[in-house]
């Protein structure tokens, strides 16, 4: 018979809703990622059903849920929210218990949080006005060249040159790529200038300064994007074992949180 309990984190986010289980000593038990669809209730709800089953539990065995993100108000059933902002430094500096600056790269906003020694905020910056610089660029870029989005990665790593795009609209340079295919230049190098327009993008929103944290769906899946922020910034970049439920999980630690005051 265990002792656990457990408490869980829901990041209802714009492209994907991430749910995750953490027991009473911080461990994450359970996670599940699902595309948030046209309903963020109904996401959140289906989420939530997977993340019990993949470990067996109950609803009754869960003692506290806490929602945050872009559709934190829609989950009815959580018992608490709180901001992105807020979530995410929680739980990157569970990770990372020291004065660190986390990007976090979503598919739809890119935020810049400056932590302190002690994990309290020092500032913050958000950007939603253009897809440029978030993942929503990247899988338009994808999905322009034919190329299937898990294999983007892999391809701009056998790049041996990039020439910077011209544009940061995310229209135009979709059509900036295509026309400098035609003119032969390779596919590889064009992808990876991608990757650096991304980063280009955060690093002109706010001044990045000590140690960087990575987070989001963006890093998750393409670490090529740690290689260039370590050689625009030259900064130490990490990057938590799961970064795309950093919210998710800091959103759990609030639930445990709730649940001991």
């Amino acid at each position: 018979m265990t002792d656990d309990k457990y408490f869980v984190g829901i990041d209802v986010g714009t492209s994907y809703v991430k749910t995750v289980i953490i027991n009473n000593n911080k461990n994450v038990v359970s996670s599940f990622i699902k595309r948030t669809g046209t309903s963020l209730l109904d996401a959140s709800k289906k989420s939530y059903e997977k993340v019990l089953a993949k470990i067996s539990l109950s609803k009754s065995d869960i003692k506290h849920i806490t929602a945050t993100g872009y559709g934190k108000n829609k989950v009815g059933f959580a018992d608490n929210t709180k901001t992105e902002i807020s979530s995410h430094a929680k739980g990157a500096y569970h990770y990372f218990p020291r004065r660190i600056t986390i990007v976090d790269i979503g598919g739809q906003d890119t935020k810049v949080i400056k932590l302190g020694e002690n994990g309290k905020l020092i500032n913050f910056k958000m950007n939603r006005k253009c897809a440029a610089g978030t993942g929503a660029f990247i899988e338009e870029i994808a999905y322009r060249l034919d190329i299937p989005l898990s294999e983007l990665n892999n391809i701009a790593l056998k790049s041996t040159n990039s020439t910077p795009l011209g544009s940061f609209c995310t229209v135009f340079a979709k059509t900036e790529i295509l026309t400098r295919i035609k003119e032969g230049e390779k596919v590889e190098d064009l992808i990876k200038s991608a990757f650096e327009s991304v980063v280009r993008r955060v690093i002109e929103m706010v001044e990045l300064e000590g140690t960087l944290v990575l987070t989001g769906g963006l890093i998750a899946h393409n670490n090529i994007i740690r290689e260039i922020l370590e050689r625009e910034t030259r900064a130490d970049v990490l990057i938590p074992p799961t970064p795309q439920l950093i919210g998710a999980i800091g959103a759990a630690l609030f639930a445990l949180e709730a649940f001991t005051i």
